[in-house]
């Protein structure tokens, strides 16, 4: 299939772990909509031999450069030897379970003519549809800036959370500036860490402001590899409440440890 959309200059970076059924399908999904980038990088975290076997034989349907390690490392290693691979000046970071939506070719356009034009350190094309961004700022092309309002008065925990490892455009300096991704953590707090070195390093941030451009885990094709407490997934008044003044205290002794930080 010949692609409608190449994109020149911006490597496709694919992090992966035991889900090879939804690596095809994401890779199937670029196919379907004309998609091309100047290369295709999958970083592979130590995957079973039976998704690993699935992933090289993916390679005989579609071009990309695997990236392989002998035992399971973590998000933060496993993206950071992703990005070490990476040789064009962006990086349209995925990871697996995601899947374009028929609008991302025509926004996507923007986000590039936004990197080259201006100094935007990260665009992003996805957020939880039950957790948005709080702090908003109309921009253009359908963008908004996101922005960190470091007062206390602003007590929503979700001002930290400029950066995400949802998919987004990045640079290839993004490690000169904000450091590397934690090693030897678990996801949530190596994604949290490179939150807090995004806003100390004064990153800026673009979020698609409309439909999300991304679809998460479309179908669920197969189970999710992060595993978090019970309680912070239940539904209950008394843990949603426990929850939330968690999440309350949780962004007071953030926004302290910023401050000490900065």
């Amino acid at each position: 299939m010949v692609a409608k959309h190449k994109f020149d200059r911006v490597t496709l970076l694919i992090t992966h772990y035991n889900r090879s059924k939804s690596l095809e399908h994401l890779l199937k999904r670029c196919t379907e909509e004309g998609l091309a980038f100047e290369e295709v990088v999958i970083s592979d975290d130590g995957s079973k031999p039976e998704h690993l076997a699935y992933v090289q034989k993916l390679q005989d349907v579609y071009t990309f450069r695997l990236i392989t390690t002998p035992l399971n490392k973590g998000l933060g290693n496993n993206i950071n030897k992703g990005q070490d691979a990476v040789k064009t000046p962006y990086t349209l970071y995925v990871q697996e379970d995601f899947e374009p939506t028929p609008d991302f070719a025509s926004n996507f356009v923007n986000a590039v003519k936004l990197m080259d034009e201006e100094d935007w350190d990260i665009i992003r094309f996805y957020t939880f549809p039950w957790a948005p961004f709080p702090y908003l700022k109309e921009y253009k092309y359908g963008y908004a800036e996101m922005l960190f309002k470091q007062s206390l008065w602003y007590l929503n925990h979700l001002k930290f959370r400029l950066y995400s490892d949802h998919p987004h455009l990045r640079r290839a300096n993004f490690f000169e500036k904000f450091g590397r991704y934690l090693e030897g953590e678990r996801g949530d707090p190596t994604e949290y860490n490179m939150c807090m070195q995004f806003i100390i390093n004064r990153g800026k941030a673009l979020l698609f402001n409309g439909p999300d451009l991304f679809l998460h885990e479309h179908g669920a094709i197969e189970p999710n590899t992060m595993v978090r407490s019970k309680w912070k997934l239940s539904n209950s008044f008394f843990v949603s409440m426990l929850r939330t003044l968690y999440l309350k205290g949780k962004v007071v002794k953030s926004t302290i440890q910023f401050n000490k930080l900065k």
